[in-house]
């Protein structure tokens, strides 16, 4: 499970539409903040607009993994590196993402990703 973690941000950080075609469920949904969900094609086009930035990186980690049969959740920290106009900025984020086992495969189901408050 965590390999195909590993492989969805490699995928998101260099734009790779394939990639999250083949890792992300047919049904798959993802929710931000207080934000409205979004589904698997507008997440996909929104990840893969734009110039890809060679500075960004993400680091997952605090990971812990429930597994039940043919689903699993994932709950984590992902640490956002890269550039915006010129500045370096890091982004930490409290995800949950849980995955189905559908035709011999695990397939992203839904994600909910929310920022963490910048300490004081």
């Amino acid at each position: 499970m965590l390999g195909l973690e590993r492989e969805w941000v490699e995928a998101e950080n260099k734009h790779d539409a394939a990639a999250l075609e083949r890792i992300l469920d047919e049904k798959f949904l993802v929710s931000t903040g207080a934000n409205q969900p979004r589904d698997k094609q507008t997440f996909i086009k929104a990840l893969t607009a734009g110039e890809i930035d060679p500075t960004l990186s993400q680091t997952l980690s605090d990971e812990t993994v429930i597994l039940d049969r043919d689903t699993a959740v994932v709950i984590g920290t992902d640490s956002v590196r890269g550039t915006a106009n010129g500045a370096a900025f890091t982004h930490e984020y409290r995800y949950t993402v849980t995955y189905i086992h559908r035709h011999g495969q695990w397939l992203a189901l839904a994600e909910h990703l929310v920022a963490v408050p910048n300490a004081k």
